[in-house]
């Protein structure tokens, strides 16, 4: 399992002696062969700028900088895949951040490349691949003409062809789950946000945040659009918005004129959740499906890194509560980042959250963010560090109920909001 590393014009190589590394937290070790998966189809090698390579002397054990024009690489993994390690490195300037990626250690190992990660779900549904770009570009084609007047689609329209967004995608190929963005505005000040970052953070935001106020006629030709089968899912809350819940008068207008329609398909949000009113709200309006961005149970990390304006991570735990009583599939999109999600009181505190709130479904997604920025940002560990790995099991066998995955799902059958209304009549 030898290192990898790129040079300065992006060519990647690997090393004939020295074994590639990982790194959990500020901690560079070993990657054990069981931690190690082939590279997944869909995946990215990317060069990690500012950063020089770390490997090991096999011989020797002793680690060593690799000195020279070089950096690190890191895979980019699709959804369907969790990260155990960060690649090994070291800043070569260390007043520079990365880009927000979530990088994960890569080895050449048996003439190929193999990745840190387990997978956590079908990556099947999502593979890039899947995406064909010359029926994306007909289809985009084809919705802006029928609704020329529709802002939401031209915008989804640069989040689908120059972001190749696959939400954004899915929303005019009419498959899986679609987006249909509605907020400009943001209750939460997060640091990793995809969409909007003050000039002075060190690093930019990837996407353009959406600058308009949608109307409910807009919202409501995309979501009649998508839900045209049984297992479509419309969602509210997109990388490219902030919050959609503080839009909610438009959600519920638009959830009502939908539902009286059709039936079809799922309608679901993707929230901070911390407008307990408003979420409650949306919830009765007739949401189905409810994801809750969440980085940890513990209320100093959290806040850490969410800087909540108005609520508190009690209002999140009410929310999903609440949504979960009414028969809302509910799910978390846990931000994972090795070296901290697999610390033992993160890990204590997140399984407690997930019995009191009666959560279905953890979408485990790897932490776009600079490793560094990260870490001086957050509170430091209280208890030992398990291993990614071994945080995984723990979780599925404490939480032997809940779904642990990667993406949103439909509800199993008997689980969905119309079954579970019915069944408290």
């Amino acid at each position: 399992m030898y290192l990898v590393y790129a040079d300065q014009d992006g060519n990647v190589y690997n090393h004939d002696e020295w074994y590639g590394l990982g790194r959990s937290g500020d901690m560079i070790s070993e990657i054990m062969p069981e931690e190690l998966i082939p590279l997944p189809s869909g995946a990215t090698l990317v060069a990690m700028p500012y950063t020089s390579p770390i490997g090991m002397d096999p011989e020797t054990g002793e680690m060593h900088r690799l000195d020279g024009p070089y950096t690190a690489v890191g895979a980019l993994l699709p959804q369907g895949y969790t990260r155990l390690f960060l690649p090994g490195y070291v800043k070569s300037e260390k007043d520079k951040a990365l880009p927000i990626f979530g990088y994960t250690a890569v080895v050449w190992k048996d003439d190929g490349f193999y990745v840190a990660a387990e997978r956590s779900d079908d990556p099947e549904p999502w593979d890039p691949r899947n995406c064909d770009v010359d029926l994306l570009e007909r289809k985009v084609e084809l919705l802006n003409s029928k609704y020329p007047n529709n802002r939401l689609y031209q915008h989804l329209t640069k989040c689908a062809l120059e972001y190749e967004c696959l939400t954004a995608s899915n929303t005019f190929l009419q498959r899986l789950e679609g987006g249909v963005p509605v907020s400009y505005s943001c209750n939460a000040g997060c640091f990793g946000c995809l969409s909007a970052q003050p000039e002075d953070r060190g690093f930019v935001a990837p996407q353009t945040r959406m600058n308009f106020k949608p109307t409910v006629d807009e919202v409501v030709e995309i979501m009649l659009e998508h839900l045209v089968t049984p297992n479509s899912i419309i969602s509210f809350g997109q990388g490219c918005e902030g919050e959609p819940s503080t839009q909610f008068p438009t959600i519920i207008e638009a959830i009502k004129r939908v539902r009286a329609v059709t039936d079809m398909g799922y309608i679901n949000m993707n929230t901070n959740a911390g407008l307990t009113d408003q979420i409650r709200m949306i919830v009765d309006a007739g949401l189905d499906l409810m994801r809750v961005s969440t980085i940890s149970a513990l209320e100093d990390h959290y806040n850490a890194y969410y800087m909540p304006r108005g609520y508190k991570l009690s209002n999140v735990e009410k929310s999903l509560s609440y949504a979960a009583s009414q028969g809302v599939y509910t799910s978390i999109n846990y931000l994972i980042f090795p070296g901290v999600t697999d610390r033992e009181e993160e890990l204590e505190a997140m399984i407690e959250f997930v019995r009191r709130t009666d959560l279905k479904l953890i979408q485990l997604r790897n932490l776009n963010i600079d490793p560094e920025s990260y870490l001086q940002l957050i509170p430091p560990p209280r208890g030992e560090i398990i291993g990614m790995k071994q945080a995984i099991e723990i979780m599925r066998q404490e939480l032997p109920g809940v779904v642990i995955g990667s993406y949103t799902h439909v509800p199993p059958s008997g689980r969905n909001r119309a079954h579970v209304a019915s069944m408290n009549k």
